[in-house]
Parts: C-alpha cells; structure tokens; sequence
C-alpha cells in the first residue's frame, strides 16, 4: 500500500522544503505557488486519481461477463495517467488492475510483454494492448456501459 504513494509523498515533501527555502528568502508568493504545483503533481500521481483497482482475477471474470477492458497500471506512470486523463468519466467503465499491489496482474503484464512490467496494458476480449491509443480504448467501451 505504501509503495503507491511513495512519488506522491515524496512531491509533497519536496515541494515542502522548496516552499521553505523561498518563504525565508522573503518570497512568500512563489512559495504558495510552488507549493500548489507540487500539491497538484502529487495529486495527480496518486492512486486518486485512478478508479478503484480490483484483482486481476477478479478483474478478469468481471471482463469475461460484461467485455469491458482490463487496463492494467502503476501509479507514477506517464502513460497511465494519459490514458485516464483522455478516458475522462468512461475511465470508470475500464477494470483497472494496479500492478503493484497485485502480483498476479504483474505476472500477467510481464507474460503478454517479454517479461517487461510495461504499462498501460490494456486486455480486450482476451487480447491484449501495450500502451494503446486512448482514442481506441474508447472506441471498445459499449456506449451502455
């Protein structure tokens, strides 16, 4: 649990001593400033951001009965947060496997890509897709789901 929130501490932390430094150099605003940026970025790379992670088996039944993608992510991943960001609210419709806190998802990411944790990979109707199009992942999301 804590390993997905370690770049996010570690933001808040930075930004913290940063904003410091700044508030005693006798520059309050860049300091607020600065640290809002942090704040944001640190927001932005927490397990928050992203739905709810369930297990990969879990994940993979719930696909199997209603053939809705499983993307499989880690928090701090660039192209993870891409592909949420551009799902918007249908990124709910996705089943969202975090690889580090579920072994059986890395496994599984590693398996479909050389034995590389390369993430998003997204699992649709059994095939999967390293890194994909966020336009395409819409494309496969049922507009009733």
């Amino acid at each position: 649990m804590m390993r997905t929130w370690i770049l996010s501490l570690l933001l808040v932390l930075c930004g913290s001593l940063v904003a410091t430094g700044l508030v005693f150099s006798g520059s309050p605003g860049e300091a607020a400033a600065l640290l809002l940026v942090f704040v944001l970025l640190a927001g932005v790379h927490s397990p928050l951001v992203f739905p709810r992670s369930i297990g990969t088996r879990e994940a993979q039944r719930r696909s199997t009965v209603d053939g809705r993608p499983v993307v499989y992510w880690r928090p701090g991943c660039k192209y993870c947060l891409r592909l949420r960001i551009r799902l918007g609210r249908r990124a709910r419709q996705c089943h969202w496997v975090n690889i580090w806190r579920d072994p059986a998802g890395a496994a599984a990411v590693r398996a479909v890509n050389d034995g590389n944790e390369t993430v998003p990979t997204v699992v649709v109707a059994g095939r999967p897709h390293t890194n994909p199009d966020p336009a395409w992942v819409r494309e496969q999301l049922s507009p009733s789901a």
